[in-house]
């Protein structure tokens, strides 16, 4: 009797939010039939761009590489001719303003201690996005973003572009100049990391504490600019310069991290990104093969000890593989995989020298140097642009160290000072508009902060991290 009661709770917390979600998207249909700011502008509904957002298919990738100015030719404008004294005029006729609004529930297999499980946020978070043509030439995806965990609105990803094009050995080459706030955050495919899978996630179930910095470390805390181009449709080649900003620390910014804003990276000089891509497009099959990387040096936490000295820096270069070949299998029907791996070689020697070292006390690294490897790999199934199912599944190893992976902490600790994680990502994804996604995801981990059983020495298991997260997102 006790099972079968265990078994109906359980059905009724799995349930119960789908319920609810479907619901609420039921009670409120959406009213247009795209992501507004960017379909408005070019008269195409979402699936004109995307195999299902943020999935840019060819034309997406064109229309975000030329700038995200391309419009119908019925769209709205405000135009003047330019002569020898008079500047041109080319404004669209409205503001490329829109709205996104997610909701969501996590629940993990085994709840966190005296913490509540089954976590329902409403909202999760709420976004606006400028996002559009400003000019002829210059346009924008623009995303400030309110975070109900944070209880405040934040920059998110920022991605202003200009381009032109001209001819070079007889070929077409698309060129310009790209300002961003997330290192890959301006790049075409969806195996790098801003972009990459999953495309959405929970923002409070627990994660891994190991990662390569370019995997997210730097998001919305730099600012970049740097120059792209595109020849022949075939080779893509970008390249950028980074600072450390810290939104929300104080400005001018003396390198050093306010509490809780940025991950510990205070870039000294300027950071420099690279990309390089060759893709190859045919009636059925698109595929790139790349790579891409950063080097940046850092001084955690102060810039200059206590007698004015300036200290070591810390060193980090991340460079990295990848590849995206989508397939269309029956009509509409496409089948997409996409992977990448990363390799992170860092010799901390600011942590070292601000640790005391090896046998201090108080350290900070137990060792200078560091390795990391990433593999993140994922095959996505797209029923038209209406259903999609998705497995990934991810692999990160490197070199152990106790005191960079600390202990002692329940569900986040480290006990033995490994930054081995592993597991799997399954994604199923409705979208009866193509402005409302309904999405089931489940993240399976296998190995957890370096351990499968016990791998925080307080008794917790990697599979006890196990998340259900069901989500749904509107834009308008």
């Amino acid at each position: 009797m006790r099972f079968e009661i265990r078994k109906v709770a359980l059905f009724l917390r799995v349930t119960v939010p789908v319920m609810v979600l479907l619901f609420l998207a039921t009670v409120n249909p959406p009213s247009v039939l795209a992501v507004p700011s960017y379909a408005r502008q070019t008269g195409l509904a979402c699936s004109g761009c995307h195999y299902t957002p943020p999935e840019l298919n060819p034309a997406g990738r064109k229309f975000k590489l030329t700038g995200y100015v391309d419009r119908g030719d019925d769209t709205k404008t405000v135009k003047a001719d330019g002569g020898k004294k008079r500047a041109a005029l080319d404004l669209l006729a409205s503001l490329p303003l829109s709205v996104m609004l997610e909701t969501s529930f996590t629940s993990l297999k085994t709840a966190q201690p005296q913490t509540q499980n089954g976590n329902f946020e409403f909202p999760q978070d709420i976004s606006l996005f400028l996002s559009g043509a400003w000019t002829s030439k210059v346009g924008s995806f623009l995303q400030v973003t309110y975070d109900t965990q944070d209880d405040h609105f934040t920059s998110d990803n920022t991605d202003i572009r200009f381009a032109d094009k001209t001819k070079m050995g007889g070929k077409e080459l698309v060129y310009g100049i790209d300002l961003n706030n997330n290192p890959t955050v301006e790049d075409l495919w969806n195996s790098t990391p801003a972009w990459g899978y999953p495309w959405n996630a929970s923002d409070n179930a627990p994660t891994p504490n190991a990662s390569p910095f370019i995997n997210g470390g730097l998001a919305q805390d730099v600012a970049g600019l740097g120059v792209f181009g595109m020849w022949n449709d075939h080779l893509y080649l970008d390249a950028a310069i980074y600072r450390s900003e810290h939104v929300g620390g104080p400005q001018p910014n003396p390198g050093v991290s306010a509490p809780g804003v940025g991950a510990g990276f205070n870039i000294r000089g300027v950071a420099p990104y690279w990309r390089l891509a060759w893709q190859e497009l045919t009636g059925k099959t698109q595929y790139e093969i790349g790579t891409y990387g950063m080097h940046l040096r850092s001084t955690p936490n102060e810039i200059t000890d206590p007698t004015g000295a300036r200290i070591p820096t810390d060193s980090y270069t991340d460079w990295a593989v990848d590849t995206q070949i989508d397939r269309t299998i029956v009509r509409t029907d496409v089948l997409s995989f996409r992977a990448t791996y990363i390799r992170e070689n860092n010799d901390l020697l600011s942590l070292l020298f601000q640790g005391g070292g090896p046998g201090s006390s108080t350290p900070l690294v137990s060792q200078g140097s560091h390795r990391l490897n990433t593999v993140m790999a994922n095959a996505e199934y797209h029923i038209g642009n209406k259903y999609t199912g998705t497995f990934g599944w991810f692999n990160t190893t490197g070199t152990s160290d106790l005191a960079f992976y600390p202990s002692g902490t329940a569900v986040t600790g480290n006990f033995n000072g490994d930054p081995r994680s592993a597991g799997y990502i399954l994604n199923l994804s409705y979208w009866p508009w193509q402005n409302l996604q309904l999405a089931a995801q489940y993240t399976g981990y296998t190995r957890f902060n370096g351990a499968a059983t016990n791998y925080d020495g307080v008794g917790r298991n990697a599979s006890a991290n196990n998340t259900l997260f069901l989500d749904a997102r509107i834009f308008f």
